[in-house]
């Protein structure tokens, strides 16, 4: 039965055919023939368009029409497990990384039910993470777009200062910042810093409202930054924190908010994503006065 979705489209005027889209879509929906790149299965393409940004002559596009529904086990079935390890952690990570944890559950399940290896469930080491984050940025596939900045990187323990800054630079407050990137909608929640961690979420102006934020409120956690009025598409925010939960197996939750009514949607946005896992993780809320002081620290 078809359904309205969104998928991939391809402008055959504007497409050379030189299959740069392909290793883009591990999902095995797109071919090249007769020279011009072909979307040879509906039901394949899962229309996030991780292989829009790999079309040098900007021939793809993602919209919403009628297409069989995605079907994510026969997908691993026919192309994503047939691959090998390595496709299969990028497929998952693909997955997670677009807020699509129910695609993500079914992956999961064929892979339990196949009896194949989770390549994710072991913790992946930092230095191998931002190696292979260099690499994809070095070769021009970074995802969201190929855009740098949410590129994941992976910070060390040592201070970041230069043998050669003034001592007015040397004695400035230590970050605690240990990753990049810390806004919601560009982490991946399978990311390796999160695995196991102490999670800070923090609505965007508090950093500004704390004088010594990075002391009192990140050392040793992880970080996602979201601001609940201003921010868009809210619901992938739900499936990523789920999926923090349960993939990434976080140890707590600390909710950040300053004292503005609208800041709580951050502290419901955590209580959804609570009630979509599997896992509970205990949760910590501290709400931040306009001036920068602690009014009050409960856990819920």
């Amino acid at each position: 039965m078809s359904m309205i979705r969104q998928i991939i489209t391809i402008d055959e005027k504007k497409c050379t055919g030189c299959s740069d889209c392909i290793p883009a879509c591990p999902e095995g929906a797109l071919q090249v023939i007769d020279g011009k790149a072909r979307l040879v299965s509906d039901l394949f393409c899962d229309g996030l368009g991780a292989c829009v940004g790999h079309c040098p002559t900007g021939a793809m596009n993602v919209v919403s029409r009628e297409a069989e529904p995605y079907d994510e086990k026969r997908v691993m079935q026919e192309s994503i497990a047939k691959a090998g390890t390595n496709v299969i952690a990028a497929h998952l990570r693909h997955l997670a990384g677009h807020g699509q944890e129910n695609y993500l559950r079914l992956a999961l399940e064929y892979l339990e039910e196949q009896g194949i290896p989770n390549p994710l469930e072991e913790r992946i080491s930092p230095a191998v993470e931002v190696h292979a984050a260099e690499k994809r940025h070095t070769a021009g596939n970074v995802h969201a777009g190929g855009c740098p900045g949410s590129r994941t990187v992976v910070f060390g323990t040592e201070e970041n200062t230069s043998p050669t800054e003034d001592s007015a630079a040397a004695a400035a407050p230590r970050s605690a910042l240990r990753h990049w990137p810390i806004q919601l909608h560009l982490v991946s929640p399978i990311a390796p810093y999160f695995q196991g961690s102490d999670l800070l979420l923090a609505a965007d102006c508090t950093a500004f409202a704390v004088g010594g934020f990075h002391s009192a409120f990140m050392k040793g956690k992880s970080l996602a930054i979201a601001c609940p009025k201003l921010d868009t598409n809210m619901e992938v925010y739900v499936e990523k924190l789920s999926a923090m939960i349960d993939m990434a197996k976080i140890n707590t939750i600390t909710v950040a908010i300053m004292e503005v009514p609208c800041c709580l949607g951050l502290v419901s946005i955590v209580s959804e994503a609570l009630g979509k896992a599997s896992r509970k993780v205990p949760v910590k809320k501290v709400v931040v006065g306009l001036q920068g002081g602690i009014l009050s620290e409960e856990w819920l």
